[in-house]
């Protein structure tokens, strides 16, 4: 996956876009997730990049980065299918490289410890927390 493609895909877009891409991620990142996990290395990575997409204290550039990156995730066809197993979610794995590094600083120990309590609590059978 060349980085133009990328760039291309993680355009924060405009206030109507990521009104649009946040509902999609909200809607569809966890059952994602929890269908995805057993064949993803980044989760950590993957759920705190959604709580900080979520905290309205994060700028809103940075948002639309991280919900773009997430709509890619969460869209069921892509360059990539995800049903190829751990090949499917290699252009997943590029775009949400990619996004964290255009946003590095960003996710803060919050957004950390959020991920790690949301997949404790997926672990446990539990739902996370939204």
């Amino acid at each position: 996956m060349d980085d133009v493609k990328i760039g291309e895909i993680l355009l924060p877009g405009d206030e109507e876009t990521q009104d649009r891409r946040e509902k999609q991620v909200r809607a569809k990142f966890w059952p994602k997730l929890k269908r995805a996990a057993a064949n993803i290395p980044f989760s950590r990575d993957l759920v705190a990049a959604y709580y900080c997409a979520m905290d309205p204290r994060t700028p809103t550039r940075v948002r639309g980065v991280l919900l773009a990156a997430l709509a890619y995730f969460i869209l069921p066809l892509d360059l990539l299918p995800d049903v190829f197993a751990l090949v499917g979610f290699t252009d997943d794995v590029a775009v949400i490289a990619a996004a964290l590094r255009m946003i590095q600083g960003h996710i803060a120990d919050r957004h950390y410890d959020a991920a790690d309590r949301a997949l404790a609590q997926e672990a446990d059978g539990e739902p996370a927390a939204r």
